[in-house]
């Protein structure tokens, strides 16, 4: 156990966290992520005001849709990514764990006279079914309850009402594995209820499913190129540098707008680039060089990689170094080692496939 945003969160079940991200990789895994928080936006004019308080264009969105976005200060770095959800009168927003705090504040502070903005995270829960027979294992438990095919109906990036178990829960097919599945938002007295079945279905039914700890979360969206607050994506970082305008909707006013427009303009002077590293184990805060041995940028992020098998890490370098198959070198621990910028992600997530 560790603490992480004011919980206590399992690092690694006894299986142990690289046969937790494998298992995520080729079956089911549970991870309890209720240390995320929730917040609802709804009354009249929620709809303006959400779209111009995040980067991504979210008024063509219909009911059911899910849509990832960034929340933006006005010098466009980012103070948070979130999940959006479009449900009946109102809207779901799914945020980090150490920002749940300061993202409910921002929005409470920018919301006009009768938009609602409601922290809905102390009385909801949220489980991640994630892995290739996710789908499966929650539609044999749906079949239980009289919900035959009401998750595998649910496309990517949608999401519905289901039953799991007596519990109704909201279903979202989004994750933050690369792998398909979903997350589960019921109501937190019903945790451990939803918690045991999952896991006993999955063993009455021959469907590997087993409980996934923290550090193999982390080397699993690491492999399929998602951000993690405060290393690839924060308040000192803005998602042009980082990769992500393609979360950012230019036809549109949003807080952030007019300063990222100026750095396109000008041309962003360090991208976000994955680096393959061999001879060490690359760690954030690590210095990257040049050929020559210059400073070049830093590690915001390192890892060994299960599903590829190798030591790679991501990392802000100058522009004009951050080609594909541009050698640098990482140092660690004092030493150089050689490291080349590769595609990313490492790991193509399944709805990219």
């Amino acid at each position: 156990m560790a603490p992480f945003a004011g919980y206590d969160m399992p690092l690694y079940y006894p299986t142990g966290s690289i046969e937790e991200h494998l298992i995520c990789r080729r079956s089911v895994g549970l991870f309890d992520i209720d240390h995320m928080g929730q917040i609802e936006v709804s009354g009249p004019g929620a709809d303006a005001f959400l779209s111009g308080l995040v980067s991504a264009r979210i008024l063509d969105m219909r009911e059911g849709d899910t849509r990832y976005s960034l929340l933006l200060d006005d010098k466009g770095l980012v103070l948070d990514d979130l999940f959006i959800y479009r449900l009946p009168e109102r809207w779901w927003i799914v945020v980090n764990a150490s920002n749940r705090e300061s993202d409910f504040a921002w929005m409470c502070a920018q919301a006009p006279k009768g938009v609602s903005v409601d922290d809905r995270s102390d009385d909801t829960y949220m489980i991640a079914v994630q892995g290739p027979r996710a789908i499966e294992l929650l539609d044999a438990v749906a079949e239980k309850t009289g919900g035959k095919g009401a998750v595998s109906s649910l496309q990517r990036f949608t999401a519905g009402d289901i039953f799991v178990g007596g519990t109704k829960a909201l279903f979202g097919r989004t994750g933050y594995t690369g792998e398909d599945g979903g997350e589960l938002f019921f109501p937190a007295d019903s945790a451990l209820e939803v918690w045991e079945l999952l896991l006993s279905e999955g063993g009455k039914r021959d469907i590997e499913t087993a409980p996934i700890g923290l550090a193999a979360r982390d080397s699993l969206r690491f492999e399929a190129g998602m951000p993690l607050h405060g290393h690839e994506i924060g308040p000192s970082i803005n998602p042009i540098d980082a990769g992500f305008k393609w979360a950012c909707d230019f036809s549109k006013v949003f807080v952030g707008k007019a300063a990222l427009e100026a750095i396109v303009a000008a041309g962003p002077r360090r991208r976000l680039v994955t680096l393959d590293v061999t001879g060490g184990v690359p760690r954030e805060g690590c210095e990257v060089l040049s050929p020559e041995g210059a400073s070049v940028g830093r590690c915001v992020d390192g890892m060994y990689c299960p599903s590829v098998k190798k030591y790679a890490a991501n990392a802000f370098v100058t522009s004009e170094l951050s080609g594909i198959g541009t050698a640098l070198a990482v140092s660690i621990r004092d030493k150089p080692r050689d490291a080349v910028v590769v595609k990313r992600p490492l790991y193509v997530p399944a709805y990219r496939r």
